[in-house]
């Protein structure tokens, strides 16, 4: 949220943005009563983990490298999942325009 109304706030570049649902008990949330996660998609995901490393915050980094790019985890200070995703291959393109 901006601190003034002389800042815009944060907004998305144009790119996917997908709300999914998961199975009940899904290992993705870490914990039982975990019910949902963020992911938030990257332009480079070395660098942000870089970032977040140099600022003391614990970044796992899967080592796969997905058809649909590479993934980190990491969790905000509730202990709640956070992924970082920088896309590749077909998620890399812009979206086709819709009517």
């Amino acid at each position: 949220m901006p601190q003034s109304y002389d800042v815009n706030p944060w907004s998305q570049r144009q790119g996917p943005t997908v709300f999914a649902p998961m199975a009940a008990g899904s290992e993705l949330f870490g914990r039982p009563e975990q019910t949902w996660s963020v992911n938030f998609r990257v332009d480079d995901l070395d660098e942000m983990v870089a970032q977040l490393r140099s600022a003391s915050i614990e970044v796992d980094v899967d080592p796969e490298l997905y058809p649909n790019g590479r993934v980190a985890n990491l969790s905000d200070p509730e202990g709640n999942p956070v992924q970082l995703w920088q896309p590749a291959g077909a998620d890399l393109d812009d979206p086709a325009p819709t009517a």
